[in-house]
């Protein structure tokens, strides 16, 4: 999968979005890159608003299988973090 960039605004000091916010905004990226609907993204953490700083997220697909997903910000415009995202190469096959 292709790498992809994207970019979140929070209304505080020291920009730091739920977990929600990198989730929705990831699933939004890899659907507009892929052309496919939305995957269902869950990042367990928020990603802090410091270049560098890396939140580690889990795609899961229709059929179950899963896919980790990096996302790494790449700068701090005010209250905006800009992020890279990259998926794992590999997924991992559906439970049984």
């Amino acid at each position: 999968m292709l790498p992809c960039s994207a970019s979140v605004s929070v209304g505080k000091s020291t920009p730091k979005p739920s977990a929600d916010k990198p989730a929705t905004v990831v699933a939004e990226k890899l659907a507009a890159t892929t052309g496919q609907r939305k995957p269902h993204i869950a990042c367990p953490e928020g990603l802090v608003g410091k270049a560098g700083s890396t939140t580690r997220c889990k795609l899961t697909a229709d059929d179950g299988s899963t896919l980790g997903v990096s996302a790494t910000v790449s700068s701090v415009d005010g209250d905006r973090i800009n992020f890279d995202v990259t998926a794992d190469d590999t997924a991992s096959p559906a439970a049984n």
